[in-house]
């Protein structure tokens, strides 16, 4: 995943929802219990965490029992001392009390509810690339360091692949194409870890590769489960108990649940997030655009798939009154540098959200050789009475644009094509004329359209057409 182009936009739940989530996270909520209970007598290590006898007393507080209690209580006592809900006072005599963050759970705002679960998050993941070093005592060398080669484990590599896993999922969550929230399917994050993109049928080395971080993949998600950042149905115990259940393909499809299934949740969604953003990512949010101006808008948007530009431009457009903002998008609208056809596509679909209020700025521009055809349309559609029909040079000249837009928003596409072939059929000598079109994109449509058009003469014809119009324009 490239920190160079910006990731899909994604919708994410106020910040008010989003803090009683995080406060009713198992993680957090025992984290906070445990804040609260500790007293002038609880004593910790060297290295903050609770004295071994203290930590039945501390478990008993949270009602936890059984074999995984003395763990849950001593993971939740970390993130305590991670995010400030508990200070240790003396690291000498190991005294703690109660941290400023504790109050924040209670008095502080949503944002800082937000910030506290931010920094358990950050405690859960870095715990979560940690393998089980049950022979960590074996590893240390003669100076008393871990010699991390003798585990096997590469702390580093280990730390970007979970990195890696949840960026790739948050990437599939914010896909419009993608499941829409719905749970993915562990073999398939495996495999788009280790799995070449240009491999056709994976080698039995890789699918043993799949296998391996499945199981990997199986243990971080069991942790990351209880800070409220997935929902999770792990690997079925049968299937990793009975070797011969292994499958010869990564999974099998007639029952992918039971190789484990895993969903981000709304607060896991605004987590990665905030994380892909601290690392310098752009990952944009709707409704970041809405209070700006429609510059911001129809460049912001331009990247963005169609539900979530929409999504963004109604949110826009429900802050201003109808006719100004009308006027604005169309200012916006105007230029002839290379992102001004794809602004003017977003403006025109900005603007079929607009009602009839709007119509006095459409009328304005009827006259603008670069909004006239745009503004015709959006009349036309409307049945708006005295619309002058348009001349032929601004027919050819609104036709060029949109298959500029297209071309920048959609790249080769099958509705492209499909365009590209509808006007050569409808137009016998479009060809002849397009390429005299005074537009900076002339050239480059016409040579796309000779690419994309299936019958070998019309794309002759198209890039004799680019030629002349480049020869025309000095290029």
């Amino acid at each position: 995943m490239s920190d160079s182009s910006p990731l899909p936009p994604v919708r994410l739940h106020s910040e008010a929802e989003l803090a009683r989530d995080a406060l009713s996270t198992p993680l957090l909520s025992r984290a906070a219990r445990l804040a609260r209970w500790a007293g002038p007598g609880t004593r910790v290590d060297a290295g903050g965490g609770l004295v071994e006898e203290q930590l039945p007393a501390a478990a008993g507080s949270l009602e936890l029992t059984g074999d995984d209690a003395a763990a849950y209580t001593a993971e939740a006592w970390r993130v305590a001392v991670d995010t400030g809900l508990v200070e240790i006072v003396d690291e000498e005599a190991g005294t703690v009390a109660a941290g400023e963050e504790l109050a924040l759970l209670t008095g502080g705002s949503p944002h800082d509810v937000l910030a506290v679960w931010l920094a358990a998050l950050e405690t859960v993941v870095a715990d979560a690339s940690v393998p089980d070093l049950d022979g960590l005592v074996d590893a240390l060398d003669e100076g008393g360091e871990v010699d991390f080669s003798s585990l096997g484990w590469d702390p580093e590599a280990e730390a970007e692949f979970l990195d890696g896993v949840l960026g790739n999922l948050y990437l599939l969550t914010a896909a419009e194409d993608g499941p829409a929230g719905g749970p993915v399917p562990l073999p398939a994050l495996a495999a788009s870890m280790i799995v070449p993109s240009d491999m056709a049928e994976p080698t039995n080395d890789v699918l043993e590769q799949v296998s391996d971080a499945m199981m990997r993949l199986d243990d971080q998600f069991r942790m990351l489960e209880p800070v409220g950042i997935v929902e999770y149905q792990p690997v079925d115990e049968a299937l990793m108990a009975d070797a011969d259940a292994e499958p010869s393909a990564p999974f099998d499809e007639t029952d992918v649940s039971r190789y484990g299934m895993v969903r981000l949740t709304p607060l896991g969604v605004y987590g990665l997030r905030a994380r892909l953003l601290e690392a310098g990512f752009e990952a944009p949010a709707v409704g970041e655009l809405a209070d700006k101006g429609a510059d911001a808008l129809l460049d912001g948007t331009s990247v963005f798939p169609p539900a979530a530009a929409q999504a963004e431009t109604e949110q826009w457009l429900a802050r201003r009154e109808p006719l100004a903002a009308a006027r604005e998008l169309l200012a916006a609208a105007r230029g002839g540098d290379a992102g001004a056809p794809l602004r003017r596509l977003r403006c025109q679909q900005a603007l079929s959200l607009v009602g009839a209020e709007a119509e006095p700025a459409l009328r304005e521009v009827l006259d603008d050789p670069e909004l006239g055809g745009l503004a015709r349309v959006w009349l036309s559609e409307r049945g708006a009475a005295g619309v002058p029909a348009p001349s032929q040079e601004m027919v050819f000249w609104l036709t060029i644009d949109t298959v500029a837009a297209q071309l920048q928003a959609e790249g080769n596409s099958e509705e492209l094509q499909a365009l590209v072939e509808g006007l050569a059929q409808q137009h016998g000598g479009f060809f002849a004329t397009a390429w005299r079109v005074e537009h900076p994109a002339t050239p480059d449509v016409l040579e796309a359209m000779g690419r994309l058009h299936p019958d070998k003469k019309i794309a002759k014809e198209a890039r004799k057409a680019a030629f002349k119009a480049r020869s025309q324009q000095g290029i």
